[in-house]
């Protein structure tokens, strides 16, 4: 069994939840990777910098200078401290983007009705170097930066990421993938933090769906955990930062997605 977690921005800008959350990452026995995120800290970075960050729709536009902001953000400031508080936790923690070995190549979004700027979309991970750092001992952070293997960085969504890592390592591993965010899991109002759905399958999201009860946000979750499901991960977990790695062997905590 390997674990694949990803934790979202909001975990990594409250220093309390992300040193629980971390300690209780370097206690997952086993292979395990992390996926991390970090809007909010690019914005304010950003803004120090005179960089405005534009939306769309909740979504960055990553313009030429925004890149520069996220590729420092991401791949240094989030990316380090994380490696060096597990290490500090005892996890042996190497600090990576999809660059990296050219483990996670992308492609520039196409420009549609809206122009993201420098978004890549997966094209397909190279498992092998990241199987052979896992199989070294190494635990492999991971920054939602990829690259277009013409010698530009993107920004790629970290639930993707997750989801790519996860999918591309089922050829060789039973994956448990887990998404770890502010919640205590998929909620049925949005409104209510105990009102968790604890099961969902494809049948159940379509209901959700039609009774418009998802929120934008836990979306892209969802449908990335739709497709690790659907590409051979064994289970896809979505929950809280304080509840779901706190039994990784049988843990009933957050939203199973099958």
């Amino acid at each position: 069994m390997i674990f694949v977690i990803k934790v979202g921005g909001n975990v990594i800008d409250n220093p309390e939840l992300l040193q629980r959350f971390l300690g209780k990452f370097a206690a997952v026995p086993g292979k395990k990777i992390l996926i991390h995120g970090g809007g909010k800290i690019a914005t304010r970075i950003g803004d120090k910098l005179g960089i405005e960050s534009k939306y769309v729709n909740g979504r960055r536009i990553t313009d030429a200078e925004t890149i520069d902001v996220v590729t420092m953000v991401y791949g240094g400031l989030v990316n380090k401290q994380l490696v060096a508080k597990l290490q500090a936790n005892g996890c042996n923690a190497i600090g990576l983007t999809g660059a990296d070995a050219n483990i996670i190549p992308a492609v520039k979004r196409p420009v549609k009705e809206i122009d993201y700027g420098f978004v890549g979309d997966v094209s397909k991970v190279q498992a092998a170097p990241l199987k052979a750092l896992l199989e070294a001992g190494f635990t492999p952070v991971f920054a939602p930066l990829t690259h277009d293997g013409k010698g530009q960085m993107l920004n790629t969504n970290a639930d993707t990421i997750a989801s790519s890592l996860a999918t591309a390592l089922s050829e060789y591993y039973e994956v448990r993938l887990i998404y770890c965010f502010e919640k205590k899991g998929v909620l049925h109002d949005a409104n209510n933090d105990d009102a968790v759905i604890n099961l969902i399958d494809r049948q159940i999201y379509q209901e959700l769906l039609e009774d418009k009860v998802l929120t934008d946000g836990i979306l892209p979750k969802l449908e990335n955990a739709f497709a690790a499901i659907e590409s051979g991960v064994k289970e896809v977990l979505i929950g809280h930062a304080d509840d779901v790695l706190s039994n990784t062997s049988d843990t009933v905590a957050g939203t199973l997605i099958r």
